[in-house]
């Protein structure tokens, strides 16, 4: 038993109740609203709680009155007095358990969405710092266990707690010197228990962490399973999985190991107290100082003690489980965003969309400098490619200027306002961007190309299609625009996505583009309808274009040259090259690349 040593523990987190206190405390503003589903719950426990208590009652009238003095009469009234407790019993137990389900299950639907809604609204740097099997755990596995104790282990905390005290004082009424021979087990009882408390809540905390690592694993291999398949490493991942799914099995069976230990010991103690009253009841109903019924109702009243007691030492695995999951849950909640809106924060102006960076510095970890001393000023109607190295901070000028990080120095403006100073979503719905990757969502095409604008009618969105070279293609689907895409619209080709992500773009019909190399990794002719497709985005609007394909930006107004994190030069794409700086190397890099590849195919 050398695991199991018992080490002292600082009181507040060594109390038994201590988690449940902190637990229900923070549930109580999700639970106020379910006031009185609760409070129907717990008038039908009092209840509950009165009819048990009458049923010893009536044995120990049975065998004290009925019985000695054989009043045969009396025997259906008793037995219609049973029946009808256990019909009222019945009743009252439907009650208590829909009631408290009803509450449980409304309080788990808020706080999930709580969750949700409050993860929604969390910076990126937050998903970038924690894994998706982790989150989708938490809002899934944790608050599931929370479940549980909401719709049953409060109720029948609530019941025991209530019977407990009732019977007490009925035990010490029929006979208080049997009563006080149960004294002494209970302040044992009360140091096992909290000797075991606490670890069981950590025992519990390391199971719900183990489950969000296997849900965690099988998010990002079922997500890029196409990876998996390609690299043929599903043995690889196979291994991986059990690794998670054993380290999973072992949290498990630690946490029951502990419990396991737990409960015996309890039962073990109680029992010790009830032993000790049958010989004493015994004994002096031999002697002639108490009668039989009494004895039996004692004994009766006796079980309804213990069944609290061992019940609790039982619930006590739901209260730690639910506990676990309660700080997994609460630490979320508690995880305030590192982009947030300013209370008198403006809806952006009327504009045509000038960009403006003013001596930006940035990092994304306080060490490693992304942008240093960025300046760019970008005019409405203008494309400005953006062009270095991988990890010179293109991307990162795009992630400022929407907002998804703030810069730590410097100001980034849109039409002369701080983005800082403008509500975010409304700042983020100026923005239209097609990505390299075409990112699309399980659903139809025509809720695909409608995400940021629902409730668009039918024409214009084909109107978006058409413009977007993408009405032809949807109109040969058996189904068309009602046609389903799958997850990451793994059901079109490359091209197809494409431009549904640039139809999608065009309905929103926003004032400034960012396009993330969208032609690139196309066959000609794709990249070609793209071309076209852009181009009519691109008119009009400002347009910030991360390029990694040169040849894509021969059009464009100005070229910004970047290399860790600073503008190293800048100009149109004739001028650039030129020059023989960083641009005309790049240029000369990829020529050369591309010739290495013509000249391979003509041998």
């Amino acid at each position: 038993m050398r695991g199991f040593r018992m080490a002292r523990i600082p009181d507040e987190e060594n109390r038994p109740m201590a988690p449940i206190r902190q637990t229900l405390g923070r549930l109580w503003p999700y639970t106020w609203s379910q006031r009185r589903w609760i409070a129907g719950g717990i008038v039908a426990i009092l209840c509950l709680s009165g009819l048990n208590l009458v049923m010893p009652q009536l044995t120990r009238w049975t065998i004290d009155t009925i019985i000695p003095g054989k009043l045969f009469s009396l025997l259906f009234v008793v037995a219609g007095c049973i029946f009808a407790v256990n019909i009222l019993k019945g009743c009252f137990g439907f009650v208590q358990t829909y009631f408290m389900s009803h509450a449980g299950q409304s309080v788990i639907f808020e706080l999930r969405s709580r969750l949700y809604e409050h993860m929604q609204g969390q910076s990126l740097g937050f998903f970038h710092n924690r894994r998706t099997g982790d989150l989708m755990s938490r809002v899934t596995n944790d608050v599931n266990s929370l479940q549980q104790l909401i719709t049953s282990g409060v109720a029948e905390v609530l019941t025991d707690v209530i019977t407990f005290f009732f019977v007490l004082v009925l035990l010490a009424w029929i006979d208080w010197r049997l009563t006080l021979l149960l004294v002494p087990t209970w302040p044992l009882m009360i140091i096992i228990t909290r000797r075991f408390g606490r670890r069981i809540r950590i025992a519990y905390r390391d199971v719900q962490e183990s489950i969000a690592n296997v849900n965690g694993h099988l998010q990002e291999t079922i997500a890029n399973i196409q990876v998996v398949k390609t690299f043929a490493t599903e043995e690889h991942e196979i291994g991986r999985f059990t690794e998670h799914n054993r380290a999973s099995m072992r949290s498990n069976l630690h946490a029951v190991r502990i419990w396991s230990l737990f409960h015996p010991i309890i039962d073990v103690v109680n029992n010790v107290g009830g032993i000790v009253v049958l010989a004493y009841g015994a004994y002096e109903v031999m002697k002639g100082r108490i009668t039989l019924g009494t004895l039996v109702a004692f004994l009766a009243y006796l079980n309804m003690l213990n069944r609290p007691i061992n019940r609790f030492s039982r619930i006590l695995n739901v209260i730690q489980q639910a506990s676990a999951s309660a700080e997994r849950i609460f630490e979320i909640l508690d995880t305030e965003p590192e982009v947030q809106e300013k209370p008198d924060a403006q809806q952006p102006k009327a504009g045509l969309g000038a960009i403006r960076f003013e001596d930006v510095r940035f990092s994304y970890d306080g060490k490693r400098t992304a942008l240093s001393d960025f300046s760019l000023e970008a005019e409405p109607g203008r494309t400005i490619a953006l062009v270095g190295p991988s990890g010179a901070g293109k991307s990162t000028v795009v992630n400022l200027i929407m907002r998804f990080y703030d810069p730590q120095q410097g100001r980034v403006s849109i039409d002369g306002v701080d983005v800082r100073d403008l509500k975010i979503r409304p700042l983020r719905r100026l923005f239209g961007v097609v990505s390299q990757e075409a990112i699309l969502l399980n659903g139809t095409v025509r809720e695909n190309i409608a995400y940021a604008s629902p409730h668009a009618s039918d024409d214009l969105i084909e109107e978006a299609a058409r413009n977007a070279n993408a009405h032809d293609f949807i109109m040969q689907f058996p189904e068309g625009y009602a046609t389903p895409i799958g997850e990451r619209g793994v059901k079109l080709s490359g091209g197809q996505r494409q431009r549904i992500a640039i139809a999608r773009a065009i309905l929103k019909d926003p004032r400034i583009l960012i396009l993330d190399e969208a032609t690139s990794h196309l066959d000609s002719e794709s990249e070609y309808q793209i071309q076209q497709a852009l181009e009519r985005l691109m008119k009009g609007r400002t347009t910030l274009v991360i390029a990694h394909r040169l040849s894509t930006i021969q059009n464009a107004d100005q070229v910004v040259v970047l290399d860790n994190g600073s503008i190293v030069e800048r100009g149109t794409p004739a001028v650039l090259t030129a020059k023989q700086g960083l641009f005309a190397a790049l240029v000369r890099r990829q020529n050369g690349v591309v010739a290495s590849l013509l000249g391979t195919e003509d041998a």
